[in-house]
């Protein structure tokens, strides 16, 4: 009898395992309830794969769940959770009638259970915190009072309590059951190597290309403790995997992320190849662009064209010509693969970045931040700073870094060496990364990402009259992703300018010594009375009161667009910094490079406003830049 289904129905479950929510957290389960257990199943209700279970004994709490307003990422619309232990599980109904069965049946059964919850959350947990209460403590407290009956002409809702209960000492917590079901293991999460990685040190596992590996455990969000088919486990870059998904485009070699449309043509130009073709992301979160190359136009008629994948609603299609629709966007692709179906040529050869160079890992290993000096090959100097030498090196004899020396008494050393720890687990492919110190020695060493072709501020300059105003865009659009990303994580870069930026052999601009300026000792540097203070990328809040925030940041990252698109000129070149101080407090900007069309130059207006709350975030500024990258011809 307690084998007998009472409902069986096809939901999706949200996966308990990862901390943020997109649609690759959500999946299709054929649930069945008995009187004893939950279970769901991967597969067709008449060949299912079980994939979990939760024995209703331990159930706390059956209710729905109020969205509050947050966008559900998945077709079905109706949540409810059930809470076990210290788990939440949240399913998804297509329907309210759907929802109200299950979550009427299930309090049916668990009614009579030992450890019912007095309060549950009535909204979700999602990415650090609940929504209904904003405690940040997974394991706190519910807000809301639960109704075991669901039905309140059944059974009125217990009485609050008093208010001389309330100020009794709380009864103890009931300690957790010994007993562990062994069938209510989690999913295991299998991850894709997108690159090869030999590992450095003996507590790594090698990544083999297009291999599958099982994820045992996420030490933090740049490492991954995993596990290969042979069973052998060590730690991995978690920038060099991505979640096994029928619906991720990552796995696939022909899905450039974060290149833009005149990268795209510029990887598809150097490609030369009829039918080069890249699939990557638009302008509008969350919509894929197809980009095709073609020589099939007449003689030196080379032509690039972008198409926009279009999508329709109930049932979710995709298509690129509206004749030919699939549910999946690698089936649109696999289709045009044999079919030009209306576009300007097949889509013959995917043309990927990924296959030249594989992205930095936030250090060499996983909590491996001190280097032995001993491991590095100095070469040839590169510059210096404020701050620092810098020299070409080799870490190993094999990895090719970039070594800083702080000069001896340029810098509050021990301060800095603590931040560098924090500086080590920012990792973003437009930052440029920060592998480790050498402290245990005199000079102190940093150990950098190797950019082969310097800094910005040269690299415009030296090629001063060969960009296009695209060109110059992108430029931009690489810092700003750089920047929203440090945005995010509330990291305040402090100098951000041309000659703090630097390019790769792929010509990829990335954001580099940011924070630095806070350890400086150098008083013409920290003072903005003195020669050295960047006053002129510097907003008024900074030159007259020292503060610092994102804000300031964006007025720095005007500049520098102006820069850009001067081609490496000095702002303010004709004035000195007391005289810049004076003539931007009252009002005066700098003006248009002729390269900067005026709604480019808007741009810049907008990171000047005087007032810190009226410049536009860098995740704003980051839209902007990319919807003009696509706005030059529309994709079809």
């Amino acid at each position: 009898m307690s084998s007998t289904a009472i409902l069986e129905e096809t939901l999706i479950k949200r996966s308990q395992q990862k901390k943020r929510t997109s649609p690759l957290n959500y999946k299709e389960r054929v649930f069945v309830l008995t009187k004893t257990r939950l279970t769901y199943y991967e597969g067709r209700p008449e060949k299912k794969f079980k994939k979990g279970s939760v024995d209703l004994q331990r159930v706390r709490c059956v209710e729905i769940v109020k969205n509050g307003g947050m966008v559900i990422p998945c077709q079905n619309k109706y949540p409810f959770q059930v809470v076990y232990d210290s788990n939440t599980l949240y399913i998804f109904a297509p329907s309210n009638e759907s929802r109200s069965v299950w979550v009427q049946n299930m309090k049916e059964e668990i009614r009579n259970n030992p450890l019912i919850l007095a309060k549950f959350h009535p909204q979700f947990w999602q990415e650090g915190g609940w929504l209904c209460c904003g405690q940040a403590e997974k394991l706190a407290p519910g807000c809301e009072e639960y109704n075991l009956f669901g039905d309140i002409s059944r059974k009125p809702l217990p009485a609050l309590p008093s208010e001389e209960s309330m100020t009794r000492r709380p009864a103890p917590p009931v300690p957790p059951t010994q007993e562990t079901p062994q069938d209510a293991k989690p999913e295991e999460e299998v991850v894709i190597a997108l690159y090869d990685f030999a590992g450095t040190e003996s507590q790594d596992l090698a990544l083999h290309s297009g291999e599958e590996y099982v994820i045992v455990e996420k030490c933090d969000v740049n490492w991954y403790r995993a596990r290969n088919k042979y069973g052998e486990e060590g730690y991995i870059p978690s920038n060099y995997v991505t979640p096994k998904e029928p619906d991720n485009l990552e796995q696939f070699i022909w899905y450039c992320k974060n290149v833009n449309r005149n990268k795209a043509e510029e990887q598809l130009r150097n490609e030369d190849t009829e039918g080069g073709f890249m699939v990557r992301d638009s302008s509008t979160a969350g919509t894929y662009t197809v980009s095709v190359y073609t020589k099939s136009l007449g003689i030196g008629g080379v032509s690039i064209r972008h198409y926009r994948i279009k999508e329709t609603q109930d049932p979710k299609l995709f298509y690129l010509s509206e004749k030919h629709q699939f549910s999946t966007i690698p089936e649109v692709i696999e289709y045009h693969k044999h079919n030009a179906a209306g576009l300007v040529a097949r889509l013959r050869y995917p043309v990927n970045s990924q296959s030249k160079a594989a992205p930095s890992t936030a250090g060499f290993s996983y909590e491996k931040w001190e280097i032995n000096p001993s491991e590095l090959t100095f070469m040839k100097e590169l510059g210096s700073g404020q701050f620092s030498v810098v020299r070409l090196g080799k870490w190993r004899g094999q990895h090719k870094v970039a070594i800083k020396a702080i000069r001896e008494g340029a810098m509050l050393e021990e301060d800095f060496i603590e931040e560098a720890k924090v500086m080590m687990s920012l990792s973003h492919p437009r930052l440029v990364q920060l592998y480790g110190v050498c402290t245990q020695q005199s000079p102190t060493y940093l150990v950098t990402e190797f950019m082969e072709l310097g800094c910005l501020l040269n690299y415009v300059r030296q090629r001063r009259h060969t960009f296009s105003p695209q060109d110059l865009l992108s430029i931009c659009h690489d810092v700003s992703q750089g920047m929203r990303y440090l945005e995010e994580k509330r990291f305040i870069h402090r100098d951000l300018a041309a000659r703090n930026c630097l390019v790769s052999d792929s010509h990829v601009v990335k954001v580099s010594d940011f924070g630095m300026t806070r350890y400086v000792l150098d008083d013409q540097y920290i003072s903005s009375s003195g020669a050295k203070f960047p006053v002129k990328w510097s907003p008024p809040e900074v030159f007259n009161f020292c503060k610092y925030s994102s804000k300031s940041d964006i007025w720095s990252f005007g500049v520098l667009m102006w820069e850009v698109f001067t081609e490496g000129k000095m702002p303010f070149e004709h004035n000195p910094n007391h005289e810049v101080v004076k003539m931007v407090t009252q009002g005066t900007r700098l003006n248009r490079p002729k390269k900067a069309a005026p709604h480019i130059y808007s741009i810049m207006q907008l990171c000047w406003q005087e007032r810190p709350e009226e410049r536009p975030s860098f995740e704003q500024i980051s839209v902007m830049i990319t919807d003009e990258l696509e706005a030059d011809g529309h994709a079809s």
